[in-house]
């Protein structure tokens, strides 16, 4: 009886790890097919720039492609709600940034909840907007465009990539803290606007750095003040914002996502690979040219930042009463 009991002990035993044996072999041979990476905003965005420069050394280092695939529409939403509703097996991703907490609270009947439906993968970059006007454009600092956008409510305006972006929200901050009437003119994506800026049809943008910083760096583009609480590495001589509204800040912070229950042993794979590629010398020296710095952190740590990202712009979105057409 006693040898009949430890072999059925045993038996248990390597019944019970066989899931575990399982997972970590996922892990090990994770990913051998192609890996979607779904971007909720257009070609040209800083969203697409950056998920493809990511998307690139993961396939180098992986071994397997990483497609991206653009699914513009609500804010990023779109995008998202696809990755949602995908398999949960780590070859769907997500590029996940700041939009998507403030899609919490722009949109009222999301079919999904962000911080609950979807896992944070990893973090790899941070960055500053900046305000960016046309060369005719009257002002040329800060406080000139106060001064100017003071004088002439509700005639000043800025473009945006769609309502309740990023590029969105912090126009909206900084028409709060200045105490300004801007006007405010949406787009289908951040590309489309700073084309539409460059030819004078629009007078500014609060845009994220990779579509603006060569057009800033030619002349083509005026840039004003950047909108990180310090100054910018990449464009040393420009002040902050916060510098004449003291507490300002807007950044647009970007990761990837995968659906909830996603295999842990695959967030690790993936975590430790991003985290890897975003410490090259050769990759932090890419993502200064793009006006980003590389951000790394573990996917809890990640997660803890999304959820607190959600509660600033929750904040502005309320006090503006802003709503998604």
């Amino acid at each position: 009886m006693k040898l009949l009991r430890r072999k059925f002990l045993r038996l248990a035993a390597g019944a019970a790890a066989l899931p575990v044996l399982a997972r970590i072999a996922q892990a090990q041979t994770y990913p051998n097919r192609p890996v979607r990476i779904i971007v909720g905003f257009a070609p040209g965005s800083a969203s697409d720039i950056l998920t493809r420069l990511i998307g690139q050394s993961l396939s180098e280092r992986l071994g397997q492609p990483f497609v991206i695939e653009n699914r513009g529409g609500a804010g990023g939403s779109l995008g998202t709600e696809m990755v949602v509703r995908a398999s949960p097996d780590g070859y769907t991703l997500v590029y996940c940034s700041s939009a998507d907490c403030i899609n919490m609270t722009i949109y009222d009947k999301l079919n999904f909840v962000f911080l609950r439906d979807i896992a944070p993968v990893a973090s790899f970059a941070r960055g500053p907007l900046v305000l960016v006007v046309h060369p005719s454009f009257p002002a040329k600092t800060l406080p000139e465009f106060i001064t100017y956008a003071k004088a002439n409510p509700g005639k000043v305006n800025f473009a945006s990539a769609g309502i309740g972006t990023v590029v969105h929200m912090a126009g909206e901050l900084f028409e709060s803290m200045a105490s300004v009437n801007l006007l405010h003119i949406p787009y289908r994506g951040l590309g489309p606007a700073v084309t539409d800026l460059l030819g004078g049809q629009v007078q500014s943008i609060f845009s994220t750095t990779p579509p603006s910083i060569e057009h800033v760096r030619t002349g083509k583009l005026r840039a004003l003040a950047v909108t990180s609480a310090t100054r910018f590495e990449a464009l040393p001589d420009l002040p902050t914002i916060g510098d004449f509204l003291p507490g300002y800040e807007a950044t647009l912070l970007s990761g990837f996502g995968a659906p909830r229950n996603v295999p842990a042993e695959v967030v690790d794979r993936l975590n430790k690979e991003i985290n890897a590629i975003i410490a090259d010398p050769g990759m932090k020296a890419r993502l200064a040219d793009l006006g980003n710095e590389p951000v790394s952190m573990t996917s809890a740590d990640f997660g803890k930042v999304l959820a607190d990202e959600t509660a600033k712009w929750a904040k502005v979105i309320r006090a503006a009463n802003i709503k998604a057409g």
